[in-house]
């Protein structure tokens, strides 16, 4: 029987651990040592790095001073003919102060409904320069991940503080959302696959199209 398969499974792995298990699992795992190598570029070069890593992926980038933050979005949503996007709770009412015409729809819309929006606009929590990597929470302004999946395009604004160098720096300005059990998305570039003829497709499993607007919030 399958089940009395799976106890012969689970009766080795017991015998291969004993004497071997710690007392006390969650003190051991605190306990490993976890010297990273953490990135030691200054602001400037943080900042320089990720954009070239996110335009190597083919994310059109523009980098912003705070005051310009809502003209710069108002423009890119005209060149793109945005009607109606998503605008997740949370999202500073000063950034659609130039985009007052745009219908906004909320993130918790129905899936049927975000595919019908021409885009979605949101913050981060957290930048990665040496990949070129956002890191969305499900925080403040960033809405569920249904709602940064599904629409064509993806207006993503990074404060310039939120940018780090590496990726564990990364993994430690999320892990109260970990803790929290807040499902995280990593986004490096627009969505894109290869079939099995390895011709690259994009839009399958994400936004068609990425845009960041890197905002010096200093």
């Amino acid at each position: 029987m399958p089940d009395d398969a799976r106890e012969v499974v689970l009766a080795d792995v017991r015998r291969a651990l004993d004497g071997v298990r710690d007392a006390d699992p969650d003190a051991a795992y605190a306990s490993i040592a976890r010297a990273y190598r953490m990135g030691d570029a200054d602001d400037s070069s943080r900042l320089d790095l990720l954009t070239e890593r996110l335009e190597e992926y083919g994310v059109a980038v523009r980098r912003v001073a705070a005051a310009d933050l809502p003209e710069a979005i108002a423009a890119w949503a005209r060149s793109r003919g945005v009607r109606r996007w998503v605008v997740p709770d949370g999202v500073p009412d000063d950034w659609l102060a130039q985009a007052t015409e745009l219908v906004r729809v909320g993130d918790d819309a129905d899936p049927s409904v975000l595919d019908t929006v021409d885009a979605v606009l949101t913050g981060c929590a957290v930048a990665v320069a040496e990949t070129g990597t956002i890191a969305l929470d499900a925080g403040t302004g960033q809405g569920r991940r249904a709602a940064t999946l599904v629409p064509d395009a993806h207006l993503c604004v990074v404060l310039a503080s939120q940018v780090v160098g590496g990726v564990p720096e990364a993994l430690e300005r999320l892990h109260a959302a970990v803790v929290l059990g807040r499902p995280i998305t990593f986004v490096s570039g627009p969505s894109a696959t290869s079939d099995i003829e390895l011709v690259r497709v994009a839009g399958v499993h994400g936004p068609r199209t990425l845009a960041v607007l890197l905002v010096d919030d200093a």
